[in-house]
């Protein structure tokens, strides 16, 4: 078995991370919920378990419905793609024996255990604390310390705001199943309906831009919960492409792989 670098987590910021380190020539998986909560689907590998494949800029990835496929992994690693595996309590780790973990979950709380120790388990943002449950955390709340890695200690707590006008993020007004009535990428003005939860609730956009993400239709969602996004510079290209902030975050778990000497000749001879 290749020395691999397992990413739990498909949503967009853990897909950044993906594309540091691959195009740095590191082996990736990734893995999901049976149902991913992914808000920017077309850049997330998470929308792979959806779809079967999603290809994202020029890297693709693949699902994977059963975790212990040792053979099926191996066969999408040797194509240049990325495993999404259906494996939410990460059990696949004890077969694959990653010597790396990154967990890009974001759920802003301490990691369970699963069982299997990595040479290096990196945590992004909230709910990390190194040296404590992790050994480093990579800083994701965008500013002067975005992508910023600490070995000590970790990130300050979740404000629960989010970077930039609060505005542009779309939540659920109640609980039941969301119906999409526009697409990622399109333009949309201030007050047109975005989604519909259970022919209940209706979710609409608070000014002029572009949809940048919007939960998967059909998911059974609570209120309260985060169900999409609105982007007020009108380019629609950007809902293609991995954001800055991914990118910088990917940098960041880059130079956290990077510090550790015994770690490079596993991965780059």
């Amino acid at each position: 078995m290749p020395s691999l670098i397992l990413i739990r987590g498909g949503g967009d910021l853990a897909t950044g991370v993906a594309f540091r380190l691959i195009r740095s020539g590191l082996r990736v998986v990734i893995t999901e919920l049976p149902r991913p909560l992914a808000v920017r689907r077309t850049v997330s590998f998470a929308e792979a378990i959806y779809a079967g494949e999603i290809t994202i800029e020029d890297l693709t990835g693949r699902a994977v419905s059963d975790p212990t496929d040792t053979l099926r992994i191996l066969n999408i690693l040797s194509k240049q793609q990325v495993p999404v595996l259906v494996d939410p309590d990460c059990a696949s780790a004890k077969a694959l024996h990653p010597s790396i973990i990154v967990d890009g979950r974001m759920t802003k709380r301490p990691p369970e255990p699963i069982g299997y120790v990595p040479q290096l388990y990196i945590g992004l943002g909230p709910g990390f604390a190194a040296g404590e449950n992790c050994q480093a955390v990579v800083e994701t709340r965008r500013g002067h310390t975005l992508g910023r890695v600490y070995w000590r200690g970790g990130p300050d707590p979740d404000t629960g705001a989010p970077d930039g006008d609060p505005r542009r993020v779309l939540r659920a007004p109640c609980d039941g199943v969301i119906v999409a009535h526009a697409n990622i990428g399109e333009h949309v003005k201030e007050g047109q309906v975005i989604a519909v939860i259970s022919d209940q609730c209706s979710v609409t956009s608070p000014f002029r831009g572009v949809l940048r993400g919007l939960l998967h239709p059909g998911l059974t969602v609570t209120r309260g919960l985060k169900i999409g996004d609105v982007d007020s510079r009108e380019d629609p290209r950007l809902c293609q492409m991995v954001s800055d902030k991914a990118l910088s975050i990917g940098g960041g778990v880059l130079e956290a792989i990077l510090s550790h000497p015994e770690l490079r000749g596993q991965f780059w001879s």
